[in-house]
This record gives C-alpha cells, structure tokens and sequence, in this order.
C-alpha cells in the first residue's frame, strides 16, 4: 500500500495465492507480469495509473478468481487477455476512462458472476455485448433448471449514456433483463440529447435510426435587397445529424448559421444573410449527414431591387409624390475620394421609419443618367466612395422612388489629389539641394587654396629665393594654373620641388598689361 512501486516485483514466491499493489505508481502490465506465480487467485491493482494492458499481460494465470483494476486510467481492455483466466469470477472495472464495449468484449469470461463497469464513459454499447456472453445464453436456454445458473451482478450505472437510436437495442436489453442477470442500480439515465437528459432508461421509447432527409419551405426566393434574409432548411434524421450551408460567397461572406432540434427526430437549420443585397444572389446548399448517408437541398435566391423593374436610374419620376414625404440630407464628412451622407425623413415619411425604403442617386454633376442605389429600413447614412478627386458630383436621397424634390440634393466637388502634389512637392525640394549643393563646390576650393599658401610658406621659406622685382619672364606658353588665377596676400612666390619660384600674379612686369582678375564663379 502506497508504496513506490513502477513495476510488478519479479521475486514474488510461486505459492503466493493473492497480491495487493494499492496507490502506488504502476503504469502498465506488461506482457508476462506474473508468470513465475501460477497459483494466484486474487489480484488486486486499485488507484494506480495504469494505463496500458498487454494483451498477455494474465498469461500463466490459470487459477485467478478475482481481478480488481478499480480507479485507474484505462480507456481501453484486451478483452481477449481473459481467454488465460478461464476461472474468473469477478472483475472490476469501475472508475476508468472505458468509452467503447467491443461486441465480443464479454465471450471469454463464461464464469463471471460480478462484472462493474461503472463509472466510465460509455455513451453507445450494443446489446450484442450482452446477447454474446455466454452467461446470459445459458439463462435464455431452456435445457436444465434455472436454479443450476448462478447469479451475475452488472454495474453500468455513472456512464454519459446518449439516449438515440444507437442505444436503442440496449434500452431494449436493460429493461427485458433479469435473473440471473441483476443490475446493481436498474436506474440508468440518460445524458443526451438535451431533451432526453435525466431521463430514466424505462422513461423513454428510441426509434430505429433512419438516414438524412432534407426539406425546405420554399426552394426559389426572390426578395428585395436590402431586407434581412432568413434560409430554412428541416432535417429529418436519427440520430441527429451534422448540418452545414455552402454557398458561392462563403468564403468572403460567412453568415450566421444556427442550428437546433425541434422535435425527437428532425432539426432546424438557418442561415441568416443582413441586408442581403445582389451580390447575394446564388444557390445555398443545405446537407446533413450522419452515418447512414447524407442529404442535401438547394434554395435558389434572386435578390432585386425593393421596387417593380421599371424604376429609373435617372431622374425621372417613377410615381407620383407623396404629400409631405421629405427628406433633408446633409454631408456629415467629406475626403478626397468620397463623401458620407444623413439625411432624416419627416412629415409623412417618418410616420412609418421602419418600413420606409429609400433611393440613393449619385453621379458626376453634369452626367445624364446617376447610379441608383437602394436603402433598406432603418438606415439614414451612407458612404459613396471611390469618386474622382476635384470632380463636381450631385447625390440625391428620395423616399422609396418618388423623385427627388427641391432640397433633397446635395452638390460638391471632391478634393485634390493630395497624394500628387506631395510628389511634386518633393521633386521641388530635391532640385533646390541639387541646386545649393552646386553652388557650394566653387566657395569650398576657394576655401581650400586660402588655408593652403600661408602653410606653404611656412614650411620652406629657405628653399624659395627672393624674387628680384623685374626678373626675366616666364615663359609666354606655360599654362595658368587655378592657384595664379585666385588672390594672395603674400609677395613671395609659391615653392616649386626643385626650388625655383613661381611668379606672383601682383607684381606684373614693367611694360606689360596686367591679366584681367577671374573670381571662382568664372573657373567654375
């Protein structure tokens, strides 16, 4: 008890007849676990973590009676492992994660008078199950006395039983059974559907499981834009189907869809579209599908505008109007591409506000024909956007389609492109750079060349001669260089390397003309 075994201990001596391993911290059965103890009756393993079970795991267990695995963690068992323990009496399975009951899950246990599978989550078991163990065959046998047939004890109590046609051959067991079969607690409820939760097994009546058949009330709809749409489809199936709608815009428009029973057999599905308007238009498919098949109906939908065909899109009167009926409009915000427009009905119009339809007409100020747009109930704003930018355009907001009267027209023009002049004006900046950058090159050499001559001189005043005033002259084909063209301040000449003197340009030679002074902007 509560000790820190990981594994069955190999020493166990092999005349032991009962070995009981409680909260400790075994993990699986491996195959082979007790073959060195033949002569084991009782086997108990409760509240460990087992999880796995070889299926040889009871080899070499001939003589076991009794086998307790209560309140582990085992979601399924070998059921063929019993085909080695040809003897046991009780097994005790309760308070695992047991979900599924193979038919021939009971075949090898012909001895078993206890068998405790409560507290796990079973929810659909056939009565195979129980029409295929060999104790219940011998109680509907009618060789020998009932009183040679011993008592079996069943536990299924604390399951999610779901109460639908799956279960029904079962339903049908539990309440027909009795001795030598006893139920521990002959009260077993259901846990769903929602409306058969908590009801006793003996409450309900299941009927056979049938395939998905769809319906709809009306499988071509033509309705005005702008409304609230509702799509409806029946289904008729057991047990409850998987329902879902495809349609063309599914993927750019997903609606509401809800789904939900109405009676023991058949569901409800809608689909909702809001303001459905043109683009709506199209085929939705509704399909179910359980496990016996599936099944599918197709609603066509036609979405027109709210008025008979021959309503104009331009300004013509389309009937004659209504005393009273006006509507004030006003621009309620305004950018480069388009505008956002209130307007507010009285008189008249406003006496019905939820079932008043409005027309919305919209184009360039000077074009013939305006686009016609349509508003449903309840909507007094409006966006009209992708317009052209510094462009006169002229809305019209009327009540359902009477022509739009004085005042109920609005005139403006779109904004300019400011996306352009910011491109303009960034090329203006790049050429004014472009322009001082220029114009600084020039000042920078003159700069250079003024820091240069004082530090010539002062690096070699001995290599340079005294220039005697009226020496012979240069000669007339040598070339000026940037430096003679600039001012000096200084009357000593510049420093050639193999120590000659260059002539200073401010102390011209008697009888000659002085060359013109050029400023930097000439040299540029």
């Amino acid at each position: 008890m509560s000790a820190l075994l990981r594994q069955i201990p190999a020493n166990i001596p092999q005349d032991i007849r009962k070995i009981r391993i409680e909260n400790s911290h075994l993990t699986e059965l491996p195959r082979g676990s007790f073959e060195n103890v033949s002569a084991l009756e009782y086997l108990w393993l409760n509240f460990n973590n087992i999880t796995v079970m070889h299926i040889r795991s009871l080899e070499y267990l001939p003589a076991l009676k009794e086998l307790r695995l209560q309140g582990n963690k085992l979601s399924s068992v070998p059921w063929t492992a019993f085909q080695d323990t040809p003897a046991l009496k009780i097994l005790d399975l309760k308070h695992n994660r047991l979900d599924v009951l193979p038919e021939h899950a009971l075949r090898y246990l012909p001895n078993l008078t206890y068998l405790d599978l409560s507290s796990n989550q079973l929810t659909i078991i056939s009565r195979d199950v129980f029409y295929n163990w060999p104790v219940y065959q011998r109680s509907q046998s009618t060789e020998g006395p009932l009183e040679a047939i011993s008592n079996a004890v069943l536990a299924l109590h604390d399951n999610p039983w779901i109460c639908d046609c799956r279960l029904r051959g079962f339903v049908q067991f539990i309440k027909s059974v009795g001795p030598p079969i006893i139920l521990m607690n002959s009260y077993l409820t259901c846990s769903g559907p929602k409306f058969r939760t908590g009801k006793f097994f003996h409450e309900v009546e299941l009927n056979s499981c049938t395939k998905p058949l769809t319906s709809a009330l009306d499988t071509n709809l033509t309705v005005p834009a702008g409304l609230n749409i509702t799509l409806t489809c029946f289904v008729q199936a057991s047990p409850s189907p998987a329902v879902w709608w495809t349609y063309a815009l599914k993927l750019l428009r997903a609606f509401n869809v809800s789904t939900e029973p109405i009676s023991e057999d058949t569901v409800r599905s809608e689909l909702l579209i809001p303001a459905a308007r043109p683009a709506d238009a199209g085929n939705y498919t509704c399909t179910a599908a359980n496990f016996l098949g599936n099944a599918s109906v197709a609603i066509n939908l036609r979405v027109v505008a709210p008025w008979a065909s021959t309503t104009p899109r331009g300004w013509a009167p389309a009937a004659p109007a209504e005393p009273g009926a006006h509507v004030e409009v006003r621009i309620a915000k305004q950018t480069v591409y388009g505008i956002t427009l209130e307007w507010f009905a009285a008189a008249a119009a406003a006496a019905e506000p939820g079932e008043t339809w409005y027309t919305l007409l919209v184009g360039r100020y000077d074009a013939a024909q305006k686009d016609t747009i349509y508003i449903g109930p309840g909507v007094n704003t409006y966006s009209v956007t992708d317009l052209l930018p510094a462009t006169k355009y002229e809305v019209c907001v009327a009540v359902r389609n009477q022509a739009p009267r004085k005042g109920q027209c609005v005139v403006f023009v779109t904004g300019s492109d400011v996306s352009q002049m910011e491109q303009r004006e960034k090329l203006i900046h790049i050429v004014v750079i472009v322009c001082a950058m220029v114009l600084a090159v020039p000042a920078g050499m003159y700069a250079c060349t003024a820091e240069a001559l004082p530090g010539c001189l002062a690096r070699c005043p001995s290599a340079c001669p005294r220039r005697r005033r009226g020496g012979p002259a240069q000669a007339a084909g040598s070339k000026e260089s940037t430096l003679d063209s600039l001012p000096a301040g200084s009357e000593d000449g510049l420093c050639r390397p193999d120590g000659g003197a260059r002539r200073s340009p401010d102390r011209a030679e008697p009888g000659k003309a002085r060359p013109p002074h050029r400023n930097s902007a000439d040299l540029y």
